[in-house]
C-alpha cells in the first residue's frame, strides 16, 4: 500500500488510507454486476483519473467532462475486459485516449485557451494547496503550466510513475508508444520541464532589467514562445543565471506527491436509469422513459450504494442505459450521453527538404550485401541516439526500429525525410544562403534546438569564413532556439582553428552558444580507433566546457584505401563508440553518418530499407 509521507496534509492520509485502490478481486465482482464492487471501484479509482486528466489538461474547464467522460466508458465496457488484473492499464489507457480525443476535438486553430480555465479547477493551485507544498516542490507544479500540451499529457503519467503510483510499462501501455520511444519522450519532456521551473524562478525573483525588456507585451500566460525567450535570457545573464542552480532532480521531488484529492464538493453524481439498450443514445432513450434521478454528494470521498447498484444493474450488467454525471456545485448537473467518439488516427507525418551534401568525396559505387538476422533484437532506447539520414525508400520506418530519438536531415524542415511519430526531428541552417527570414520561420517551427552550419571549415560544403558566421549569429539568436554551434570537420580541439575563432569570436561579441557540434571519421579501422574518437570528443569538451553533440561519425578513410572499414571493424567500433558516449554525462546527442546503406552509400550505411540494418545497423541498434 502506498503511503502519502509526512510533508503531505493528515486529511490526504486518512483518505488514502481509507480508500485506496481497488484488487483484483473487486474487479471480477464489479464486472460480474456487484454493487459495492462497483461502489469500491469508483471510489478507489476516481482520483487516479482525476489527477491524470487534470494534470494533461492543467485545469480546463473541460477537465470534468473528460473525467466524466472517462468513468462512462470504463463503466460500460467492464463486462468486456478478460484479463482482472490489467483493470489499472486499461484505466489509465482509456484515460490518455479522452485527453486526446478532447484535444482532437478542438479545431487546429482554437487552442485551449487560458481564460477558459475555470478558476475553481485550477490543477496547479488544487495540487499546491491540497498537497501543501512549498520550494522546490512548488516550483515544479508551478512550472507544468509552461510545457507543451503533448508534455504535459506525458507529465500527467510519467509524474505518476515517479511517485509509484504507475509502472512504466502501463506508461507504454497508456501512450501507445513503443518502450524506447516512451523513454526518449520522457527525458525531453523532462528536459522542458527543467527549463519550465528556471523561467518560475527567473519570474519569481528579482528582475534585471533586461528581463524586464523581455517581458514586455507579456500576457501572463505561459506558452512556448515566452518560455523560450525567458530561458534564452536568464541562461545568458549574470544576475539572472541563478535561476538554473541547485534544481534537485525531479524524481526526488515527486516522491510520494501522486494523486490530488478531490476538490471539496467535486463529485457530485446523477444517474438516470433509462430504458432501452447501454449502447442508445441518451437523448432519444430519455424521450422514451421517465428517469428516476438520484443526486448523491459525496463529499469527494465515496460514492452512495445507490449509485453503485444503480450502475451495477443498468450499465455493468446491462440492465439499461445508465447515465452518470458530476460537475462542480455551481453548474448545473445534466444528462451526459456516453456514446464512446472513435479513436482518430495520429497525424500523418509532415510532408519533406533538400538532399544534404555528404561531407567528403563521393564513396565508391562498389557494393557489399550483409546478411541480415532472422530474429533482430529490439532496439535500445536512447534520448542521445540519433541519426544523419537523407531521403531514400524506408527511411520512416529505418529511424524507428534503430531506436533513433532524434534525426535530422541536414535541412530546415522535415519535409522530404519525414520521421515517425515520437523521434524528434532537429532542423539545421546550412550556410550563409539558408540564413533569410522565410527559413527562420521553418525552423522555428520544427523545435527547440537549431543546428549551426554544416562544415564552414571546408570549401566544398557551407565554406564560411568565420566573420561571416559571426555576422549571420544573431539572426539565429532571434528564434530563442537552443543553438548548437557550426560544425567543423576537423580541428575542433585546436587552438585557433576555426570552432576556436569561432567561439572566441562569439564570446567577445556577446553571442550565445549552448553547445558544440562535431565531425570525426576515423581512417585507423583498428581496435585504436574508438579511443581516437573518445579522446577527440574529450579534448573539444576540456576546451569549450559546453555540452557536445556529434552530428556525424564514423570509420571512413576519405584519402586512402582501403576506403571502407569491414562488417566486424564496424561493428567493433561502434560498440566501443556508443558506450563510451552514453558514459559521457556531457554528450547530449549522437548521429551516426549515416542512416541509408543504399547507392553510394552501401559500404558504410546502416539500413537498406525500413526493416533490414547491415551489420552496423544491427550494432547501433543495439547501442544505448
Amino acid at each position: 500500500m502506498w503511503a502519502a509521507p509526512v510533508s503531505l496534509c493528515s486529511g490526504y492520509t486518512e483518505w488514502r488510507d481509507m480508500v485506496g485502490q481497488p484488487d483484483t478481486a473487486t474487479v471480477i465482482a464489479a464486472r460480474a454486476g456487484d454493487p459495492v464492487a462497483v461502489d469500491r471501484l469508483v471510489a478507489g479509482y476516481l482520483p487516479l483519473v482525476y489527477t491524470i486528466v487534470g494534470r494533461a489538461l492543467e485545469g480546463h474547464a473541460d477537465v470534468d467532462d473528460v473525467v466524466q467522460e472517462v468513468m462512462l466508458r470504463v463503466l460500460r465496457n467492464l463486462g468486456e475486459l478478460r484479463d482482472p488484473s490489467a483493470f489499472r492499464s486499461w484505466l489509465v489507457a482509456i484515460t490518455v485516449r479522452q485527453v486526446r480525443e478532447r484535444f482532437r476535438a478542438r479545431p487546429p486553430a482554437d487552442p485551449l485557451d487560458p481564460d477558459l480555465r475555470d478558476p475553481g479547477a485550477d490543477f496547479t493551485d488544487l495540487a499546491i494547496t491540497r498537497l501543501e507544498l512549498s520550494g522546490q516542490r512548488r516550483e515544479t507544479a508551478e512550472a507544468t503550466r509552461w510545457l507543451d500540451d503533448d508534455n504535459r499529457e506525458l507529465l500527467s503519467l510519467w509524474w505518476l510513475e515517479a511517485s509509484g503510483e504507475l509502472t512504466r510499462d502501463e506508461i507504454v501501455d497508456a501512450s501507445g508508444l513503443g518502450r524506447q520511444h516512451a523513454a526518449v519522450r520522457i527525458q525531453r519532456m523532462k528536459a522542458q520541464l527543467e527549463t519550465a521551473r528556471a523561467v518560475v524562478r527567473a519570474l519569481r525573483g528579482p528582475h534585471c532589467a533586461e528581463l524586464t525588456g523581455v517581458l514586455t507585451g507579456w500576457d501572463g500566460h505561459p506558452g512556448p514562445l515566452w518560455r523560450k525567450r525567458i530561458a534564452r535570457h536568464t541562461r545568458d545573464c549574470r544576475l539572472c543565471s541563478p535561476a538554473w542552480q541547485n534544481l534537485v532532480e525531479a524524481e526526488r521531488l515527486l516522491a510520494g506527491m501522486a494523486l490530488i484529492p478531490l476538490p471539496p464538493g467535486l463529485a457530485i453524481f446523477k444517474i438516470n436509469a433509462l430504458g432501452g439498450t447501454a449502447t442508445g443514445a441518451v437523448s432519444s432513450a430519455a424521450s422514451t422513459a421517465a428517469p428516476a434521478s438520484i443526486v448523491a454528494k459525496t463529499g469527494g470521498i465515496v460514492a452512495q450504494k445507490v449509485l453503485a447498484g444503480l450502475l451495477a444493474t443498468g450499465v455493468v450488467a446491462g440492465g439499461g442505459a445508465a447515465v452518470w454525471s458530476y460537475r462542480s456545485p455551481a453548474e448545473p448537473i445534466t444528462t451526459a450521453a456516453a456514446v464512446a467518439s472513435p479513436q482518430a488516427p495520429p497525424p500523418s507525418a509532415a510532408a519533406p527538404s533538400p538532399t544534404p551534401s555528404v561531407t567528403g568525396p563521393s564513396p565508391s559505387p562498389s557494393r557489399r550485401s550483409p546478411s541480415a538476422p532472422a530474429a533482430p533484437p529490439v532496439a535500445n532506447a536512447s534520448a542521445k541516439k540519433g541519426a544523419a539520414v537523407w531521403k531514400f525508400a524506408g527511411s520512416k520506418g529505418a529511424l524507428k526500429d534503430v531506436g533513433a530519438s532524434w534525426y535530422y536531415s541536414w535541412s530546415a524542415n522535415d519535409n522530404e525525410v519525414p520521421g515517425p511519430a515520437g523521434v524528434e526531428f532537429v532542423p539545421m541552417v546550412w550556410g550563409a544562403a539558408d540564413v533569410t527570414d522565410a527559413r527562420l520561420k521553418e525552423v522555428e517551427a520544427e523545435g527547440d534546438v537549431l543546428l549551426g552550419f554544416n562544415e564552414p571549415d571546408l570549401a566544398e560544403q557551407s565554406n564560411m569564413t568565420v566573420e561571416a558566421a559571426l555576422a549571420a549569429w544573431p539572426k539565429l539568436e532571434a528564434t530563442g532556439m537552443k543553438l548548437v554551434s557550426p560544425a567543423v570537420a576537423f580541428g575542433g580541439d585546436t587552438a585557433g582553428g576555426w570552432l576556436d575563432r569561432f567561439m572566441t569570436g562569439a564570446k567577445s561579441r556577446g553571442l550565445r552558444v549552448d553547445a558544440i557540434a562535431l565531425h570525426w571519421y576515423g581512417s585507423d579501422f583498428s581496435s585504436a580507433s574508438v579511443d581516437q574518437f573518445l579522446g577527440y570528443v574529450d579534448a573539444v569538451y576540456r576546451r569549450y566546457r559546453k555540452p557536445i553533440w556529434i552530428t556525424e561519425f564514423g570509420l571512413i578513410n576519405f584519402g586512402g584505401s582501403p576506403k571502407y572499414a569491414g562488417d566486424a571493424q564496424k561493428v567493433a567500433f561502434i560498440k566501443g563508440a556508443t558506450t563510451g558516449l552514453e558514459k559521457r554525462s556531457y554528450v547530449e546527442r549522437y548521429a551516426y553518418f549515416g542512416l541509408p546503406a543504399v547507392g553510394d552509400s552501401v559500404d558504410f550505411g546502416l539500413y537498406l530499407d525500413g526493416d533490414s540494418p547491415t551489420a552496423a545497423g544491427r550494432a547501433y541498434r543495439a547501442a544505448g
